[in-house]
């Protein structure tokens, strides 16, 4: 029989994180503001994750909006690669960019060597959509050590970027694990495994909050975007991709 195919759930609170685990995923990525990409846990919610009975691995990202980081910013992340070792997690979740989409091959190198100085995994999140040339990003995390590249092949979802996934598979040549994320549920992963020689899928497996109250909205305490991981569909995926 084939390899069957790790479920990763992405969580940014302790609700999620217990869903995603009785849900049967396989490894959980920890991060706070998913509904803005992901950002850099907090110690409260590392310390929650040490216990997990699956792998976890943590979003190393300081700020919201583009992945180009100055000095600073990097101190920062050093820092929390740090902090997540010390929790007792398994891994981190990299990316940094130049103003021109390509990677930042620097920054990344820093990043990885910290992470690896402490025993942590490191996969390559969706600042590879932005490349130019994702073949070509994905031998660059090849040469940096990474364990595996989270991406949605340069489009917003993973069903609309089977092409770009296709390149960043043939480029890996099995040297890395190329995940598929962005958009994945149980009614739609069987397209991509038609079509792709998967090991891993990421997902978030969520659905809408109910909206706030008016007041919390009002005083900006609420955007009215978050969303919360259902344990039922955690289950559908896990199903799906056993199947």
């Amino acid at each position: 029989m084939p390899d069957p195919i790790r479920l990763e759930v992405c969580v940014d609170n302790v609700q999620g994180l217990a869903a995603a685990l009785a849900g049967g995923a396989d490894r959980i990525e920890l991060c706070s503001a998913l509904d803005i990409g992901g950002l850099t846990p907090s110690a409260g919610l590392l310390r929650a994750a040490s216990g997990s009975p699956a792998p976890v691995v943590a979003m190393i990202r300081p700020r919201g909006g583009d992945f180009c980081f100055d000095e600073m910013d990097i101190r920062l992340m050093l820092d929390e690669i740090a902090a997540v070792a010390a929790a007792g997690l398994q891994g981190v979740v990299l990316g940094a960019s130049l103003a021109d989409g390509r990677l930042d091959a620097r920054t990344l190198e820093r990043l990885a060597n910290r992470a690896n100085g402490h025993g942590l995994s490191c996969t390559l999140h969706r600042a590879i959509d932005l490349c130019p040339d994702l073949a070509q990003a994905t031998v660059l995390a090849v040469e940096l050590g990474f364990e595996r590249i989270l991406t949605s092949g340069g489009a917003r979802s993973a069903a609309e970027g089977v092409n770009g996934l296709r390149r960043c598979f043939e480029a890996a040549a099995g040297r890395i694990a190329i995940m598929p994320g962005a958009g994945i549920a149980a009614d739609n992963v069987h397209l991509l495994r038609a079509r792709l020689p998967l090991t891993d899928v990421h997902a978030s497996c969520s659905e809408p909050l109910p909206p706030p109250s008016p007041a919390v909205r009002r005083f900006g305490f609420d955007s009215g975007a978050r969303r919360q991981t259902s344990l039922t569909k955690v289950a559908a995926l896990k199903a799906k991709l056993r199947a």
